[in-house]
């Protein structure tokens, strides 16, 4: 890995981090807050196992600076705070944010590389596991500039803008195949799952997944480096309107730095009582937030 960013020779990885794209994780009682089930905190071993193994991966890389941002919203005082911290890597810093995609500090002031890890497929991804955007319910479909893009996509883009680039993406097989489908056939992509349905998955043994997103992490080759990672970048407008979806309506949109953003929600009786907000609101915030953090909250 080199370095190319700003930081007096330091190298910089920015870990963004999901729970439903963990190896063991299929059942949403896995990933949810809220009730604090044993299995939630079973899979927060696991997710912060998967977190260390990226870490290790990025250090035998040459990274120097490692920051980890958790994006899984659990519910209540676990929302973006499902990390175990005395289990963490003590080579990394991690980051307990209370909106989404509300820390930004290290793509401003230069990062060298992103990696995803744990991450899920978009909404409506029939072999995606637990596959949704945003929210698990109430979001059908997020568009940015008429491609339809999951949260890999928008996290791309929230890196893109600060031209930091993805080089690995790691989860079940839709969102690696998603993935690539938007940044690339060259991009490092690990395979921890495949889905058989949205709540059941073949999957390898934790031991085996973490090795393989340490491997895929050490990112030794530096060809890849150079032409796997370019920064995610959202793709031109080509029109301004709902792509002509008899079945689905236009809430929100707005034109922020050449990124039209076109939200459609599932719940109409929803989307009548926050038509007003959205209004007010828009989908889109003004960069460097690329992304709606809390539209429906």
């Amino acid at each position: 890995m080199e370095h190319t960013g700003g930081g007096g020779g330091r190298v910089k990885v920015f870990i963004v981090s999901d729970m439903e794209g963990v190896a063991g994780i299929v059942k949403w009682q896995q990933t949810d807050g809220k009730e604090e089930k044993r299995a939630y905190h079973e899979g927060r071993e696991l997710y912060t196992e998967e977190i260390n193994a990226a870490v290790r991966g990025a250090k035998a890389a040459g990274a120097t600076e490692i920051v980890v941002m958790d994006c899984h919203g659990a519910g209540e005082e676990w929302t973006f705070n499902s990390l175990i911290p005395d289990k963490l890597d003590p080579d990394c810093e991690f980051v307990v944010q209370n909106d989404w995609t509300e820390y930004t500090e290290l793509l401003s002031q230069g990062c060298d590389a992103a990696l995803f890890v744990g991450m899920h497929a978009k909404a409506g991804t029939p072999d995606g596991v637990m596959s949704h955007t945003v929210s698990g319910q109430a979001w059908r479909n997020l568009e940015f500039n008429g491609v339809s893009v999951g949260e890999t996509g928008i996290n791309a883009a929230l890196c893109g803008h600060w031209n930091s680039p993805v080089l690995l993406v790691t989860g079940d097989t839709a969102v690696c195949r998603e993935a690539k489908d938007l940044l690339g056939s060259g991009l490092t992509t690990v395979a921890v799952k495949k889905g058989l349905g949205r709540f059941s998955a073949r999957q390898f043994p934790a031991l085996r997944a973490r090795q393989m997103i340490e491997d895929g992490a050490r990112m030794r080759d530096k060809d890849r480096v150079h032409h796997a990672g370019s920064p995610g970048r959202v793709p031109q407008p080509q029109g301004h309107g709902a792509g002509g979806r008899p079945h689905a309506r236009l809430e929100g949109r707005r034109l922020v730095d050449g990124v039209v953003a076109v939200l459609l929600l599932n719940d109409l009786e929803l989307v009548e009582e926050r038509e007003e907000r959205l209004r007010e609101r828009c989908v889109l915030r003004s960069l460097p937030h690329v992304v709606p953090v809390d539209l429906l909250a």
